[in-house]
């Protein structure tokens, strides 16, 4: 059973890592996934993290196709490739306008034609070929040295049409913020047999009210960004958030939080024992999820290397 973490951890520095990584395989870890937002970038936790636990699989979650050159992303793909062989899988997506448009000042234009394209790029690129790409307005772009094992590729899907596309194109499609029982919805829009990975918020704590507290702060973040709010109305969850989503327009940032129901929260983050959120884990698992990554974030009860270990498909000692 796959079983991926993210890194860096909240509230870790990266460096500090170093132990952390290196006891993943003993406790069941197979994967180890970066992402990148505002914090670090996608590529160099997993440069690190190849070093450090090289039975480890990498990959980001995902780094965007807008915010690098084409030529650049397929260069820093091909440095992993070569440090981790037939260990890394390239995770990529449109990421969204708020990174894209107001964070880099890029425009978020033509999004499914952007990443087709790219995608279709990056297998060229990355299998040694010299690609010339009038869409990307790329001419004669060839690796000095392609990697020995080419990386899958993985893309970000969150509705049918770019799920479509992954099914199609992709070895294996990417999502998060879903419940258990959304994974169906998923896999019928998706491909019966090709991966998909997920990154799901968890927090192990007995504290339901801290852990939801953190839930609606998370959710409204992400909730009110339209490509996040199109997928929750495309998996019936539209009513729920509405009141979030009108008073968050409003600028009423506290009703937003109050308006966001337990059952949502409750539906998107797993919390509880860390025995109730590994067996809640295995529930996407059985729903048909291929890769669960679990994206830990701090409470007062567990952090850390603690948390690490808590929530692992095998326990130590």
């Amino acid at each position: 059973m796959n079983w991926g973490l993210t890194i860096p951890l909240p509230g870790v520095g990266l460096a500090d890592h170093r132990a952390i990584v290196e006891e993943l395989p003993a406790l069941g870890y197979t994967d180890v996934w970066s992402a990148e937002t505002n914090g670090t970038d996608g590529f160099t936790p997993l440069a690190l993290a190849s070093q450090w636990a090289p039975t480890l699989r990498l990959g980001p979650a995902i780094v965007p196709v807008y915010t690098r050159g084409p030529g650049l992303l397929a260069q820093q793909a091909a440095t992993i490739a070569d440090l981790a062989p037939g260990k890394f899988v390239l995770g990529i997506g449109t990421s969204s306008d708020t990174i894209v448009e107001r964070w880099n000042g890029i425009p978020f234009t033509e999004p499914y034609a952007k990443v087709r394209d790219t995608l279709r790029f990056l297998r060229r690129a990355l299998a040694g070929e010299k690609v010339t790409d009038e869409a990307l307005g790329v001419k004669g772009f060839k690796l000095e040295s392609a990697p020995a094992v080419a990386p899958g590729i993985a893309l970000a899907a969150l509705r049918p049409g770019m799920l479509k596309l992954a099914a199609r194109e992709a070895d294996a499609a990417i999502t998060n913020w879903l419940a258990p029982h959304d994974v169906p919805t998923i896999r019928a829009a998706f491909d019966a047999e090709k991966e998909l990975i997920a990154r799901i918020f968890v927090i192990p704590t007995d504290d339901a009210e801290e852990a939801r507290n953190l839930g609606r702060w998370l959710i409204a973040a992400y909730m009110n960004v339209p490509v996040y709010r199109a997928f929750h109305e495309w998996l019936g969850r539209g009513d729920a958030l509405r009141p979030m989503n009108e008073a968050w327009a409003a600028g009423d940032r506290q009703a937003a939080l109050k308006s966001i129901p337990d059952e949502v929260v409750d539906d998107l983050i797993v919390h509880g024992s860390a025995d109730a959120c590994r067996d809640r884990i295995k529930e996407y698992v059985a729903n048909g999820l291929t890769t669960p990554v679990l994206a830990l974030l701090p409470n007062t009860q567990l952090n850390g290397l603690e948390a690490v270990r808590a929530v692992a498909p095998v326990k130590l000692g």
